[in-house]
């Protein structure tokens, strides 16, 4: 087994690798799997998406990687998956990748603060993994995401306000955010590398809104 083996088989589904990790505590190797470039175009054909039942995208992760981990004798486990939820921000934070944002959120060195992570491959047996270990993108950026929020509701230092954010998407004002996505993980220069659609996008911030 392979982490190219395991990149080109998400790849048939429009997931990308975005982190790969032997963790200390426990055997085997994780791989992380998010949305790629092409997913609007692959999950808008998929059943989940025309059946009108609830958590389409989750699942859509469960089917479409589930087989894949079928197919190279992995288990799986989803952000979905709880509680007890297993711990994704861990993984991600250790797999070298992911940094934390000026703005509290994780930042990903390939599509910025537009992560959406799917599920993760739990490989029985360790794999080569590359070293990444990167500094933090964000330590060279000017951090136009800090700024972005019309109505602050992100930052480092605090707790996310949750309420502050609802509030604004429930106005004339916050019809931006709602179709085409939050303010602050826009910002993010390297957001762009998601090539996200933005109707990828306004699916999230509806499912994020009626929680």
């Amino acid at each position: 087994m392979t982490l190219a083996r395991i990149s080109a088989e998400a790849a048939a589904s429009a997931l990308i690798v975005m982190g790969s990790l032997n963790p200390a505590d426990q055997a085997g190797t994780v791989v992380l799997l998010g949305t790629g470039p092409g997913f609007w175009s692959v999950f808008s054909a998929a059943p989940e998406y025309a059946d009108g039942q609830r958590d389409p995208v989750d699942r859509w992760s469960k089917r479409v990687i589930g087989a894949m981990a079928a197919n190279l004798g992995a288990s799986t486990a989803y952000p979905s998956d709880g509680p007890p939820y297993p711990p994704f921000i861990a993984w991600a934070l250790a797999s070298g990748r992911f940094h934390t944002s000026p703005v509290g959120m994780m930042v990903h060195d390939q599509v910025g603060l537009m992560i959406s992570l799917r599920g993760a491959l739990l490989l029985p047996d360790r794999i080569d993994l590359p070293v990444a270990e990167a500094p933090s993108p964000c330590d060279s950026c000017a951090a136009p995401c800090t700024g972005a929020c019309p109505v602050g509701a992100l930052a480092a230092d605090r707790a996310y306000d949750v309420d502050a954010c609802r509030g604004y998407l429930d106005t004339a004002a916050g019809s931006a955010c709602m179709g085409s996505g939050c303010a602050a993980r826009l910002a993010c220069p390297l957001s762009a590398g998601a090539q996200r659609d933005p109707a990828q996008s306004a699916l999230h911030m509806k499912a994020f809104f009626r929680r």
